[in-house]
């Protein structure tokens, strides 16, 4: 096993300050295994790697069951290889036997999230479910704890806009400032949800659609529509309609759609890439 300052020796002497004191600052791994246990010596330098390439975000204890067996009964090590993660000196989660590559990369993944990048998470997945009051409140209890944190103020806004809270969405949105990162996008997301509160519905407006395919006002109004509803690609396929007959038609106001629809899907966004694809093709 290459050696470097992410892993260390522990045993029931060291126990506390190495790993229950160091478990205060980052998240340490205890690998129990013994030279006597091929998998266990497998786990040990495979999770040695994996931790090195962290930087020092994530420490490594190891633990030689066949030199001293009390760590292993005290935490009721059942066989070999083990692993047991500590923070703030306490154990987390545990995992026993062998286990692929992918599963362990994908622990430590979790393990070295900063606690923004965890609640990013957890929205994402609140909003897939639609659940906006849980997230709603979620994001009520970081901002009292993080007063001074822009960036979960835009999100609170964002889902204010969601859940329909315009007049709240409007207050908390006055209250951030103009420059900061993303801001935008809780804006525009009010702005559609505005303007969607004063057309026709979408059942009135897919008939009149139906009665006269080629009407681009009707289009665009579908879009809005459809993108309060949070249906994005239908939106994207009227404003790229538009895009594609007349790119006069209210100053190129496919166009302009489309991009404003691609800041309320946010990067890394798959639909947004396609289409922005699509939008390029069709251009040059």
């Amino acid at each position: 096993m290459s050696e470097n300052n992410f892993h260390f020796d522990v045993s029931p002497e060291t126990f506390q300050a190495d790993v229950i004191e160091r478990s205060k600052q980052l998240p340490v791994l205890l690998v129990f295994w013994a030279e006597q246990v091929p998998p266990s010596v497998e786990t040990r330098d495979m999770v040695a790697r994996l931790v090195a390439q962290f930087q020092g975000k994530v420490m490594l204890g190891l633990v030689d069951v066949a030199h001293d067996q009390t760590l292993a009964q005290h935490l009721k090590v059942q066989g070999l290889p083990s692993i047991r993660v500590i923070q703030n000196g306490q154990i987390t989660e545990q995992v026993d036997g062998p286990q692929p590559e992918e599963a362990l990369r994908s622990l430590l993944d979790r393990l070295t999230l900063s606690s923004s990048e965890v609640l990013q998470d957890k929205l994402a997945e609140l909003i897939e479910n639609r659940e906006f009051g849980t997230a709603s409140n979620l994001l009520q209890q970081v901002i009292s704890e993080e007063p001074n944190n822009q960036g979960f103020r835009v999100e609170l806004a964002d889902i204010l806009v969601m859940q329909g809270k315009l007049d709240d969405a409007r207050t908390v949105l006055t209250g951030i400032p103009e420059e900061t990162k993303d801001r935008e996008r809780p804006q525009l997301r009010l702005e559609f949800a505005e303007e969607a509160a004063g057309l026709e519905s979408l059942d009135v407006l897919t008939d009149r659609l139906t009665e006269d395919a080629d009407n681009l006002e009707t289009h665009y109004q579908l879009a809005v529509v459809q993108v309060a509803a949070g249906s994005y690609q239908l939106a994207l396929d009227h404003a790229m309609t538009i895009l594609q007959q007349n790119r006069d038609f209210r100053d190129d106001l496919g166009r302009t759609t489309m991009l404003r629809i691609f800041v309320l899907l946010g990067k890394g966004s798959e639909l947004a890439t396609g289409y922005r694809r699509k939008m390029f093709n069709y251009m040059h």
